[in-house]
Formats: C-alpha cells, structure tokens, sequence
C-alpha cells in the first residue's frame, strides 16, 4: 500500500514538474531577449522592460483566485492556467504587433498566476511538513530547467525560425500540459465546507494582514522580487553590451543560471528540512545581499561574471524556495489563499523591480543597479526575521 502511494506521488510531482516547466519557460524568455524583441518589434529596451512590468502585474491577481482553489479545486485551477497560456501565446504568434505582444505575455503571466498558487497548494495538502521542503525543491527544478534547456532552446529557434517562433511553440506545449494533468493528477473530493477565512477578495487581504506571519512574508516576498527583478530586466543587456554576446550566446548564458538555480533547488531539497526553514532562508538571504553588492565589481572579464552570477542565483532560488515551503504552512486551512497572496506581493516587487531597472542601468549602470538590489535584499532579510521570530505551526483545522 505504501508503494502504491509513493508511486502515485512521483507521478503527480513528475507531471506537475513538467507542466510548469513549460509555463515557467513562458515567463522567463522575455528576460534574457529583451534587446532581440526591441529590435524586432522597432521599440525602445525599456518599451520592453515596461512589457515585462505589465507581465508581472497579473501577480496581483492573484489574490482572486488563490480562494477560488480552495473552494473550487486546485486542479481545476491548474487547466485554467495553462489554458490562459495556450491563449496568450498563439496570440502573439499570430499578431507580431507591440501591443499584442503585450497582451499575450499578460495572459501567458495570467495563466502562471492561476497555475503556481494552486499547485502548491496541492502540494501542501498532498505531502507532510517535514517533507514538504524536499518536494517543493524537486518541483521548483522546473524553474531551474527552464534557464537550463528552455531559454536556450527559445534562443535557438529564434535564431532558426525567427523570433515568432517561440510564442507557437509554447502554446503547443501548454496544450500537452492540460492532457498531462488530466491524465495524470487525481482530482481532488468535492470540498463539504468552505474556506473559513472567505472567499471575498477584502477578506482575502484582511486575513493576509492579521498576523504577524503573513505580513512578514508578503514583506519578504516583495522586496526579495524587487531586487531580482532590477537586476533581471537588465543583466541580458549587460552583459551583451559588455561582452558582444550574440542571441545564441545569451540563451546559452542563461544555462549558467539554470545550473546555480538547480544547485539552490536542491539545496532546498536536502537541506532545508533537517537544517529547519526560517534558518536556512535567513542564511541565503545574508549570501545573496553579498552576492548584489559585488557582482559589479566581479565583471571586468565574462568568466568573473558569470561566476558572480552564478553565486548570486544559487542563494536567491535556495532563499525563495525554501520560503514557498514555508508559506505553505502558515495558513493551512487556507493554503492556496496564502500562496496568493506571496504571489500577489512578489508580483508587486517584480512590477517596481522593473520599472526600476531599465532607468536605473541607463543612468548609472550595472554598479547602481547592484547597490539598489543589495539594498531591497537586506530590507526583505528584517522583514523576515520580524515575521518569524518566535514562530510555532498551526496545526490544520480539517485534512
């Protein structure tokens, strides 16, 4: 019996793993290219960055439909997402405009939105707390395959087939994420009472803003994404100004990060669990504050870059991953409601870390750029340590 059980596990987290792959593929490709889809959609980089931003807006959506997987299904909320990125997608394929570019990276960032907070709650009602660390780092190795082969693989058919390409291709695969699902993922029993903090979205802020815990964590998750994403929106222009990097080549860079967010991932998968959750997030967080505030300095040479970079992305997966297992706790008679709402506030960081990012490196380069991601990388480290000090887990009001 307890076979059959860990076999239908490693099922659903191979088939969750694999579906997200594809739809984290979907948001991170923009990163990367975003001086190819300048030049080809005839925009400025920070017309492209401002896309970017937008994408990130959906996040705060988030907080809609974190309670509709709590009362509805979370499987359910699964197929909803992919099938906003099959949408979004094919939609920028067939319209190569600025606008419609635009619009279809909102609804693929939509569907991610309505994806991720339900498959980790999903997760979180499927798998003990003290293995809960192990099995959220081994799902988020998507995040790092998506650096290691999607990126580079988007690369190469830009180069091949144009940069349309892409955006076809990745509707595809979200139409073979949707059959993998309902094949392969049990559907979950019909829930017999609702979700006691409510459905409502004021409730929904209302509860994420009761206890010191949540708020903490939503603090955390803003500024943390802040940070990233002022680096992120930029490092591709960087390092291809820095470096002359052609698009291939700067797919293939982006197998640098894919490798050092795998090592974080696992890092969390191995580690977190018996080292305990709060301590390792604080750790990672003091090494990638570190990691901003000299990467600058480390880049007179590609390989000092690179190696900056890949320091720099080893403890910022390790810190946020371990940080979804922990959030899948806080509220666990409301998990999806509250992986909502780290979502909705990362998404908030991501938004400002955008919009920051392209100015900030047009008038004081990549040395000012560190200094502000060092600076929002230490605040969230505070905002942590003031949530969870003196932390104790609740334990669920129903199974």
């Amino acid at each position: 019996m307890g076979g059959k059980r860990s076999s239908g596990l490693a099922t659903v987290i191979a088939t969750i793993t694999l579906t997200r792959l594809f739809i984290n593929t979907a948001r991170r490709f923009a990163y990367p290219f975003a001086p190819v889809l300048s030049r080809s959609l005839g925009v400025s980089l920070p017309a492209i960055t401002g896309i970017i931003a937008v994408n990130q807006l959906t996040g705060i959506i988030a907080l809609f439909f974190g309670p509709m997987g709590d009362r509805w299904g979370y499987r359910n909320m699964m197929l909803a997402g992919l099938g906003l990125l099959v949408i979004g997608m094919f939609s920028g394929w067939l319209f190569p405009f600025y606008g419609m570019v635009l619009t279809a990276l909102f609804l693929s960032g939509l569907g991610k939105t309505v994806f991720d907070p339900a498959i980790q709650a999903y997760i979180g009602n499927r798998v003990p707390y003290t293995r809960r660390g192990m099995v959220i780092g081994i799902i988020e190795t998507s995040w790092a395959g998506s650096t290691l082969a999607g990126v580079p693989l988007i690369g190469l058919l830009m180069d091949h087939f144009g940069w349309r390409s892409p955006f076809l291709v990745l509707s595809a695969l979200g139409i073979v994420g949707m059959l993998l699902i309902v094949v392969f993922l049990p559907a979950e029993r019909k829930k017999t009472e609702p979700n006691p903090y409510g459905f409502a979205f004021l409730m929904t802020i209302r509860q994420l803003l009761q206890k010191k815990e949540t708020i903490g964590a939503v603090c955390f998750s803003f500024l943390f994404s802040a940070a990233n994403d002022n680096l992120l929106v930029v490092y591709g222009a960087w390092l291809e100004k820095s470096f002359a990097l052609s698009v291939v080549a700067l797919g293939a860079t982006t197998i640098i990060i894919g490798a050092a967010e795998l090592i974080g991932e696992m890092t969390t998968a191995f580690l977190a669990d018996r080292a305990g959750l709060v301590r390792v997030i604080a750790s990672c967080t003091i090494l990638m504050t570190a990691s901003y505030f000299v990467l600058p300095f480390l880049g007179g040479t590609l390989f000092l870059a690179l190696a900056a970079l890949f320091f720099l992305f080893v403890s910022l997966e390790c810190s946020i991953v371990t940080a979804i297992s922990l959030y899948t706790e806080i509220l666990p008679d409301a998990r999806a409601t509250m992986m909502a709402g780290h979502l909705a506030a990362a998404s908030l960081g991501r938004v400002a870390g955008a919009m920051m990012g392209g100015p900030i490196w047009l008038n004081g380069g990549i040395h000012a750029v560190g200094i502000v991601s060092a600076a929002l990388s230490g605040m969230a480290l505070l905002a942590l340590l003031w949530g969870f000090t003196g932390w104790r887990r609740m334990v669920p009001s129903r199974t």
